[in-house]
């Protein structure tokens, strides 16, 4: 049986981490890795749903892997300094 090869800044330390959010965050991660986009392309891009991918990145964010800027609705999200340091390393 393979193993499943997550990113590394997909294990977060202030939640549980199940198979499926791993999965989850591991798609999230590389579609923001590329540059920064809303809530619904990254939802288009890795095929979960919006609300999945709002959960998702408002928990990466408050273990300061992303942020988010921009006005009421339209938010785009990227990967912070903190976020590009440990994937380098």
């Amino acid at each position: 049986m393979p193993k499943i090869v997550y990113h590394p800044k997909a294990r977060l330390a202030k939640v549980r981490n199940v198979k499926a959010g791993l999965i989850s965050r591991t798609k999230i991660i590389s579609s923001v890795e590329d540059g920064a986009r809303t809530v619904a392309e990254i939802s288009k891009r890795c095929t979960l749903s919006y609300g999945c991918v709002a959960h998702h990145l408002r928990l990466l964010r408050k273990e300061k892997i992303t942020v988010r800027s921009g006005g009421r609705r339209g938010y785009t999200w990227m990967l912070t300094e903190f976020g590009q340091q440990k994937l380098q390393s």
